[in-house]
C-alpha cells in the first residue's frame, strides 16, 4: 500500500508562506503516489487548551479520552508519515500547535507505554525563521527548538527517526516586492527537497499499517538547511505580502 502522510499545519492564514509551503509538500506526495491527511488545526479550530475531559485519569493508561482527542489519535495512528510545517514565534512553535501535542501526545497514548505505539513512524518537524542562518545560529533557536521537539517529544515518545529542519530567511516584509515572487519560489523549492532528503520514498509502498509497530532503530538528529539555492520556479505564484520574524 502507498505510505500515508499526516501533514499538520500551524498557521492562522491562509495565504501565509507556512500554508504555500505545507500546499507544496501535499502535492509533491500525492504527485508521487502518496496519500495525505491535511490536519490544518487552525482551519479545523482546534482547541489547544487541556482539559479534565481530554485527560480523566492521568495514572490510567486505559482512560477513556474525549471523542475530539480519540479521533485526532486515530489520524496519528493511521499515518506512515508525519510531517509537521510550522513558523517560529517567541523562539517556539505557535501555542496551538503545542497545545495539540498537551492534548493528544497524552499518557497512555504516545508515552507512558514499554512498546510505544508510535514506533515505526518518521517525524518531521518543518520550521520556518525569518532569520539568517548565522542569526539562528548565534540565538542559538535550532538548538531550542531540537531540544523540544526532536529530544523532548519525538524521542520520548518513541520515536527516534525525527528530524528538525528549519527554512531561514521568511521574513519576506524587507525584501522588495517585485524580488518576493522568486523569493517565495526558492522557499518553496528548498522545502521540497529538505522533504525528499528527510523522508526519501515517503510515497513509495510501505508496510507500516500506522498501527503500533517494533521500536525503530537508530538516533534521531536535529538539523538545519543551507540558505535556499538561487534557482526559482518560474510559474510560481507569490499569494505572500510577509511572513512574521517572531
Amino acid at each position: 500500500m502507498a505510505a500515508h502522510t499526516l501533514l499538520v499545519l500551524a498557521h492562522p492564514r491562509t495565504d501565509s508562506l507556512t500554508a504555500q509551503v505545507a500546499a507544496r509538500l501535499h502535492a509533491r506526495i500525492e504527485g508521487e503516489g502518496g496519500t495525505v491527511d491535511v490536519l490544518d488545526l487552525y482551519a479545523e479550530g482546534f482547541d489547544p487548551a487541556l482539559r479534565p475531559e481530554d485527560e480523566p485519569d492521568w495514572e490510567n493508561r486505559e482512560k477513556v479520552y474525549s471523542p475530539e482527542v480519540r479521533a485526532h489519535m486515530d489520524r496519528v495512528l493511521a499515518a506512515d508519515d508525519i510531517v509537521v510545517v510550522f513558523p517560529v514565534w517567541w523562539f517556539t512553535p505557535p501555542a496551538i500547535l503545542k497545545g495539540w501535542i498537551d492534548r493528544v501526545w497524552n499518557y497512555g497514548f504516545a508515552y507512558g507505554r514499554s512498546r510505544p505505539r508510535l514506533a515505526g513512524k518518521r517525524l518531521l518537524w518543518l520550521a520556518l525563521m525569518g532569520g539568517t542562518p548565522e542569526e539562528i545560529e548565534r540565538l542559538g533557536m535550532t538548538d531550542a527548538l531540537g531540544l523540544m521537539l526532536v529530544t523532548g517529544i519525538s524521542e520520548f515518545c518513541g520515536l527516534p527517526d525525527a528530524r528538525l529542519r528549519v527554512l531561514h530567511g521568511t521574513e519576506l516584509s524587507g525584501v522588495p516586492v517585485e524580488l518576493r515572487a522568486g523569493r517565495v519560489a526558492e522557499l518553496l523549492d528548498e522545502a521540497e527537497r529538505t522533504l525528499t532528503e528527510e523522508l526519501p520514498g515517503a510515497a513509495a509502498t510501505t508496510t507500516n499499517s500506522g498501527a503500533s509497530a517494533t521500536a525503530a532503530t537508530g538516533s534521531a538528529a536535529a538539523s538545519t538547511t543551507t540558505p535556499a539555492a538561487t534557482t526559482t520556479t518560474q510559474n510560481a505564484k507569490n499569494t505572500v505580502n510577509e511572513e512574521p520574524a517572531r
